[in-house]
């Protein structure tokens, strides 16, 4: 039975480019987003899923296994983003913050949680989609805290995973060449949303008695603190 891998946030950016790459290696993939039409095919399927709610994800994960038999690998990806600030009147207003929070931190604990069942029965491998913005201080930024709660949150499965043979692998990039990027930071430097496709491969492809806890990657000119 050929190993199947589920990607949520697929429509585009990381999430399109690592579920390509996942079909390139030989994985039945799933493309989950809040936007996909249903369609499913042998070896490929576009499935509409919302990760800020639990029934929706739960009933992904049940899906899947019902139907391919098994789920390998879950790259928990999905995110929103909104500039913020908690001293003025820039950026989105307070009302528009709770999707991003629950979407960014909520969403990735609920496939978690769905997922991890499946992911025990097959030694599989648990990906998140993290931040290097969450390691550092932004300014003003509910955006960066978010995926700071998203390294304690790996953190916190992977010790409850011990002894099942589940891996948690959370990706940190640094700016990515996606249609989020804010047009104050529009000429820096970028990752290509393959490049980071290509870490998290390199994570789920290891041997199953190596467990990659981390993965920070920024492109070639990018300063620590951006």
């Amino acid at each position: 039975m050929e190993n199947v891998f589920v990607v949520t946030g697929a429509s585009r950016g990381i999430g399109a480019a690592t579920a390509s790459l996942a079909a390139q290696a030989g994985y039945r993939v799933v493309r989950a987003s809040r936007s996909a039409e249903e369609s499913v095919g042998d070896r490929g399927w576009d499935a509409r899923c919302d990760v800020s709610s639990w029934d929706s994800v739960q009933d992904l994960m049940s899906r899947v296994e019902s139907r391919w038999g098994r789920i390998d690998v879950v790259f928990a990806n999905a995110g929103v983003s909104v500039d913020t600030s908690f001293i003025s009147s820039a950026g989105a207003e307070p009302s528009e913050w709770t999707d991003m929070v629950v979407t960014n931190v909520c969403g990735p604990a609920f496939t978690a949680r769905a997922a991890m069942p499946a992911l025990i029965r097959t030694g599989g491998h648990l990906v998140m989609t993290g931040s290097a913005a969450g390691r550092g201080v932004r300014p003003g930024n509910l955006y960066s805290a978010t995926k700071w709660a998203i390294t304690g949150l790996a953190q916190a499965i992977r010790a409850e995973a011990v002894g099942t043979g589940v891996r948690v692998t959370v990706v940190q990039p640094g700016l990515v060449d996606t249609d989020a990027i804010p047009a104050s930071r529009a000429d820096d430097p970028k990752l290509a949303p393959e490049d980071v496709g290509r870490a998290v491969l390199y994570a789920v492809s290891q041997p199953s008695t190596v467990d990659v806890n981390e993965i920070l990657l920024r492109p070639t000119g990018q300063a620590a603190h951006r």
